[in-house]
């Protein structure tokens, strides 16, 4: 069963991805890595939920649930994306 987020989990989760054990462990790209995992899981996770859905498993409100953190985290990665190729494009700019 999909259930929402709780404040307390989200934030366990933030101090999890900022915290100086978490930078240490590969850094920046370590990091970037697992935001995608998670990206891909709540995916997957909307799809397990619509599926339940169609076949009377599952209710409604299980997947506009799941397909809205899916959603969320797929406009946070193609806002990220967009930020790193404007850096990009920023750093090309520049004068040698």
């Amino acid at each position: 069963m999909i259930g929402s987020v709780a404040p307390l989990q989200a934030a366990a989760a933030y101090r999890a991805t900022v915290s100086p054990e978490a930078s240490a462990e590969g850094g920046f790209g370590a990091t970037l890595q697992r935001a995608v995992e998670g990206a891909v899981e709540l995916g997957r996770g909307a799809d397990a939920a619509s599926t339940q859905a169609l076949t009377g498993q599952g209710s409604v409100s299980e997947v506009v649930m799941a397909v809205s953190r899916a959603e969320l985290a797929l406009q946070t990665a193609v806002a990220l994306r967009d930020r790193v190729v404007s850096a990009y494009q920023d750093v090309m700019r520049m004068p040698i």
